[in-house]
């Protein structure tokens, strides 16, 4: 590759395949395709071309996965990520979203439903990372929250399955802020699949080892310019960079971190003795 070409294909792979994938969703739904199909299918596209960017053009080839580490990542992404959500929204519908549609709450009518699909889409974005901003610098904060959190801290090289690392409980913390007031608020199906993707598909982006620059898109999304310090192994810099899709209430709030003149060193937690495997970080929270 020369030396121009290296220069630029770093800033094309972001904002290319994000756009891809949401062109994607529109011409799937123009089309006629179910909404599952419409967002299922570009997130995985997606998924797709990360892990291809990743094998050619790898932002620290140390970072590079050993079987075991895919093995537990990918254990995290079936049960947490695929199975749990499920399981989670099938309570939360039972036992407060029906109960709350029969009573009428007046909840429903804070959204605004007669704004088109996308600018609803947009501000359900910066409505959750407003939230999930507050729980995720909570988790760095408090350390009973921490002791959940540190299991999505305990990798030690960043590549895209490992967005899926969250312990079951702190997802479920989170399903409480970005998916349950929204159910409340029936909001759109549409809306809710266009946020998926949103989070979903940058959260791979937020997570590679891919060589990626992204200029000025640093202080409007969770880039992975900006998340790489945000999983240093020093306290001083990994309590910076909450933001998940969007990184705008981390520049409100006094939290954007990115230093110009390095590059963040070693991952991870300082505790060399933290559990790797699936079932072991299942109780890590409880006995580490």
């Amino acid at each position: 590759m020369t030396g121009s070409l290296n220069r630029v294909v770093p800033w094309l792979p972001y904002p290319v395949v994000m756009t891809l994938a949401f062109v994607l969703f529109a011409v799937f739904q123009w089309y006629g395709a179910s909404l599952i199909f419409s967002t299922y299918v570009p997130v995985l596209i997606t998924a797709a071309l990360v892990t291809w960017l990743e094998s050619r053009l790898p932002h620290r080839t140390e970072w590079r996965p050993v079987t075991g580490e895919v093995e537990t990542d990918l254990t995290f992404m079936v049960v947490v990520q695929l199975a749990f959500p499920p399981l989670m929204g099938f309570l939360f519908t039972y036992a407060l979203i029906e109960p709350a549609r029969a009573l009428d709450l007046p909840i429903g009518r804070i959204w605004p439903h007669g704004w088109p699909i996308w600018i609803q889409a947009v501000l359900m974005v910066f409505a959750v990372d407003f939230l999930r901003y507050w729980l995720h610098r909570a988790a760095h904060e408090n350390d009973t929250l921490w002791r959940l959190h540190s299991v999505h801290h305990s990798v030690e090289q960043l590549y895209w399955l490992n967005t899926a690392r969250f312990h079951p409980l702190e997802k479920a913390l989170q399903m409480s802020l970005d998916s349950l007031p929204f159910l409340l608020m029936q909001v759109d199906a549409r809306v809710l699949a266009l946020y998926y993707m949103a989070y979903a598909t940058n959260g791979f982006f937020q997570h590679c080892n891919v060589k990626l620059r992204y200029g000025p898109l640093n202080y409007i999304v969770g880039s992975a310019e900006t998340h790489r310090w945000h999983h240093s192994r020093l306290a001083r810099e990994a309590n910076a960079n909450y933001g998940n899709t969007v990184i705008v209430w981390d520049l409100l709030f006094g939290t954007w971190y990115l230093p110009k003149e390095r590059e963040v060193d070693r991952l991870g937690l300082q505790d060399p003795a933290y559990p790797k495997s699936f079932l072991s970080l299942m109780g890590a929270p409880f006995n580490h």
